[in-house]
């Protein structure tokens, strides 16, 4: 059976009378040697008039190359009068100039100076953006907890209880584990550094200062950064592309109350309890460590640890985490509200939770690092 093959793409200009003709497949697939050759209108002013009553089909490519030519004339396809041009192709080439007039200016590279002033710019613009949303929703959970306080919204025991069995009960095996770890590889850091000046005794008040003011609460925070505001950002986002949010309203419920802070409180509970269980496993990795390799007894450590280590440090570090709790709660829930009914975008805001939740983590602890240095606490 003889194989049949499309005519190629063509382009014909008529300078004199101002009209250019365009005939075949506009598709990718048929552009090669069109775009190799790379027609062009002469340059000018006044309006052109271009036929396509021969056009067979217009894809997206297509309608790409045929705006670059128009726009070589330094006219747009809307200084040009189509004749025998299909609806939905005008459409296409329409919505392809505007969309290509977002990105670059035609013939101007996407990478070089003024680019990469735009994209600096457009990056700054988003920080704006997401730092006043992130504001808002702030103190829309505020004014939803102070609902809840004088008795306006309902508070969801069930909810609660199975939010802090999901983000801490689960939690304590990865929490307890690092931690140890942790304070076991400070505990080795110590007496290496300590060892050469005769001071390994002060391994203990390493472990003990590193872990109550800091790493406690800072890789707790870090945990469940990752494990549970991602969690939340997924859920949240999964309901939404299944349009049960839209249920939700149309129920007459608030999903700040329903879905929000049932999490908030959750966490904000936990988080303070898993602190501290890290706190304690830490000084027990680092306790072992100087057992096994300092030759400092269990009774020797826990001496020197109540004796040399004031209660303020450990204040110091629980402090900090019903606040780090909030961050992380409030944005793992905004990214997962955010999210625009895809597979993808719920990967995309997951992503966005846990960079930015561990981002703001880090910001508030340096801030109660330099406030905690200023009070003198």
């Amino acid at each position: 059976m003889p194989q049949s093959f499309a005519p190629p793409p063509e382009f014909r200009v008529d300078a004199e009378a101002a009209r250019a003709i365009v005939a075949g497949p506009w598709t990718l697939a048929n552009l090669g040697p069109l775009f190799a050759r790379r027609p062009a209108l002469p340059a000018c002013t006044e309006r052109w008039t271009l036929d396509a009553s021969r056009l067979s089909s217009l894809d997206t490519a297509g309608a790409m190359l045929l705006v670059r030519l128009l726009r070589a004339t330094g006219l747009g396809p809307g200084d040009v009068d189509f004749t025998g041009l299909r609806e939905a192709d005008l459409r296409l080439i329409e919505l392809v100039d505007a969309r290509s007039r977002d990105r670059c200016e035609a013939g101007e590279p996407y990478f070089g100076f003024r680019a990469m002033l735009e994209r600096m710019g457009r990056a700054v613009a988003r920080f704006a953006t997401q730092a006043w949303e992130l504001l808002g929703f702030v103190g829309l959970t505020m004014t939803t907890l102070a609902g809840v306080l004088v008795g306006r919204a309902k508070l969801r025991w069930t909810s609660i209880v199975h939010h802090m069995e999901e983000t801490g009960l689960d939690a304590v095996p990865i929490v307890a584990l690092l931690s140890f770890l942790v304070g076991a590889v400070i505990a080795f850091l110590g007496a290496t550094v300590l060892r050469d000046f005769g001071a390994s005794i002060f391994t203990v008040e390493l472990v003990s200062y590193a872990f109550l003011r800091e790493f406690g609460v800072l890789l707790t925070a870090i945990i469940l950064a990752g494990r549970s505001g991602s969690a939340f950002t997924a859920q949240i986002g999964s309901m939404k592309s299944r349009e049960e949010l839209d249920a939700i309203k149309a129920l007459g419920l608030d999903p700040i109350e329903l879905l929000v802070v049932p999490r908030l409180l959750a966490l904000c509970v936990m988080l303070p309890l898993l602190t501290f269980l890290s706190m304690i496993m830490g000084l027990v990795g680092g306790g072992i460590v100087s057992m096994l390799s300092l030759d400092i007894s269990a009774g020797q450590f826990i001496t020197r640890l109540n004796e040399m280590t004031e209660i303020r440090h450990f204040w110091a570090g629980m402090v900090k985490a019903p606040v780090f709790a909030f961050l992380i709660a409030v944005v793992g829930c905004l990214e997962g509200l955010k999210v625009e009914g895809s597979a993808e975008s719920v990967g995309r805001h997951t992503t966005a939770s846990v960079v930015q939740a561990i981002f703001l983590v880090i910001v508030f602890d340096a801030l109660f690092a330099v406030f905690f240095m200023e009070v003198g606490l």
